[in-house]
């Protein structure tokens, strides 16, 4: 019997079962070629086994305690080599190898030098201009070595010492670092170029290249004493002119050897140029407090520079867009960075030895404008109750009055004015140091070149452009109205928003913007109890 398929199955029918077959047909084709391509790309991998690694760490002192840190860093790559495929050793790795080496050779710091490594690395490189076949056991030997080298080059460059920190005084919270991620990033392409992508605050790399040429001078010339017996000033003339002009051109600031004996006009920039760099008044004069400063010895030198490069590496990565306000203490300047980027300065007056300023951060939150004093009851007890019972009318001429009494003492507060010890307006980011940025009548301290004399508290010497930066997404506080409010007879808190970090750090040694090294005096005394403590580490 002779069937018709068209009397069963209708046209439109046989193409949607055309088209059925054909879907099926693609998807098959396309999963059998996709496991092709991942089966190709796969081949140009090696792989570890856990067993091995287990064992390879146990057996190595230096990067045991990296235990956990290499199995999580494997287990999510699924085993597989970091730093080897079947080409051989990945350029990252020749990369990184040379890096560590920087860091052991610039620091001269043998603490992650790893003679293995190097062995073996060495014969890597031999078999290979040889053209000798590399043992398997070599391969993964020099894996998980580098692997463990890695784990200790980012804690000792990103993380620093495990000094603690608080033992200085310094509460500014160390960064947070994932050297997982890191490596994860550098060993897979993302992070090429290793300095450019690394978690650290930039001045440690400059403050680094600034290492470098201290050493060299260090190595190559003499630095003797220079013998100055009197002030040299421009027109003068002398045969010690010509050797603090060779100690001002190797240390950069002199930009042209000269061997003349005349103090002549590029005398005087180099001069005033060195003494910036130092802290010291821009005279322009060579008189002793200059040649003290010319006669550092490098080793001090270099020693304070390596002090503060372990200092950068307790401090947040600066790559932040955030508006900032930055006080360094040794250098009695605050800084505002406005949106990431620097805007302006103000010179400060930071805390004596005795009542020194904390190193932290936090967040201004409020404004006072025309605030009260509240007198702390350490100088009510110490100032002023004995100037009380000398002068009666001590209060009133210094525009004080009593809030209240506790027991025998009084609880006193100065009234808004233009003698009120914060001056016209404070800045407040509540913190248990009780430290706050504020205004103050005696502008003349300002002239001072070291400004370490107040109670901890920070004195700035520019309130109102302070002001109208923190309230300049407010439309309502003009220049005007901030004007006004700094000068009425009772306080008035105005809430600064948003919120902008401030950040109180100790820094006797950093690289500025032009790229220019400074130094500062260790007013607190903390890089000789660092040097002391991170000598007691290593």
């Amino acid at each position: 019997m002779r069937i018709n398929i068209s009397n069963i199955i209708s046209p439109i029918q046989i193409v949607l079962i055309s088209l059925f077959i054909f879907v099926i047909s693609f998807l098959i084709f396309k999963s059998v070629h996709v496991k092709s391509i991942q089966s190709k790309s796969n081949d140009n991998h090696l792989f570890l086994d856990s067993n091995y690694l287990e064992n390879f760490i146990s057996k190595q002192d230096s990067i045991i305690k990296y235990h956990s840190e290499y199995f999580d860093f494997y287990t999510q790559r699924n085993f597989k080599f970091a730093w080897f495929d079947t080409n051989g050793m990945t350029l990252q790795a020749h990369n990184f190898y040379n890096l560590q080496n920087e860091l052991i050779t610039n620091l001269d710091d043998s603490s992650i030098y790893n003679t293995q490594l190097q062995y073996l690395y060495e014969r890597l490189l031999e078999n290979i201009d040889s053209k000798k076949g590399i043992k398997d056991s070599i391969t993964k030997k020099v894996e998980l070595l580098l692997t463990g080298q890695y784990f200790r080059y980012a804690t000792k460059t990103y993380h620093g010492s495990e000094l603690n920190a608080s033992q200085l005084g310094w509460y500014i919270p160390r960064k947070k670092l994932n050297i997982i991620e890191i490596l994860d990033s550098l060993v897979d392409g993302r992070g090429t170029n290793t300095k450019r992508e690394e978690p650290i605050n930039r001045q440690y790399r400059l403050l680094e290249k600034q290492l470098a040429k201290y050493q060299n001078l260090q190595n190559n010339f003499k630095w003797d004493s220079i013998k100055v017996n009197c002030t040299y000033k421009i027109g003068d003339s002398s045969s010690v002119l010509p050797i603090i002009k060779n100690r001002l051109f190797l240390l950069g600031d002199y930009k042209e050897l000269d061997t003349s004996i005349q103090f002549n006009p590029s005398m005087v920039l180099a001069v005033k140029n060195f003494q910036h760099r130092f802290g010291l008044p821009e005279t322009g004069k060579i008189g002793s407090l200059t040649t003290k400063k010319l006669n550092i010895s490098l080793q001090k030198l270099i020693t304070k520079i390596l002090i503060n490069m372990e200092r950068a590496r307790w401090m947040p990565s600066d790559t932040s867009m955030k508006d900032r306000i930055v006080v360094n203490i040794p250098e009695y300047k605050l800084r505002v960075y406005d949106s990431g980027k620097y805007s302006f300065s103000m010179p400060v007056i930071v805390g004596t030895e005795a009542h020194n300023t904390v190193i932290f951060s936090e967040n201004i939150r409020y404004i006072v404008f025309s605030p009260y004093w509240n007198v702390p009851t350490s100088i009510t007890k110490n100032e002023v109750m004995p100037a009380m019972n000398r002068n009666r009318n001590y209060l009133t001429k210094h525009n004080m009055e009593v809030v209240k009494y506790n027991g025998q003492i009084p609880e006193i507060r100065q009234k808004p004015g233009l003698n009120n010890a914060l001056g016209k307006v404070k800045f407040l980011f509540p913190n248990k140091y009780n430290i706050y940025l504020h205004d103050t009548p005696n502008k003349d301290a300002f002239l001072n070149s070291k400004r370490s004399f107040s109670h901890g508290c920070i004195r700035i010497g520019n309130p109102s452009g302070l002001a109208k930066f923190l309230l300049r997404r407010q439309p309502i506080y003009t220049a005007d109205s901030i004007l006004s409010l700094m000068n009425q007879t009772k306080e008035i808190w105005v809430d600064a928003k948003p919120h902008v970090q401030v950040i109180i750090k100790y820094f006797t040694a950093w690289v500025d913007v032009s790229g220019t090294i400074n130094f500062r005096e260790d007013i607190y005394g903390l890089d000789k109890k660092m040097q002391e403590k991170l000598i007691d580490i290593n």
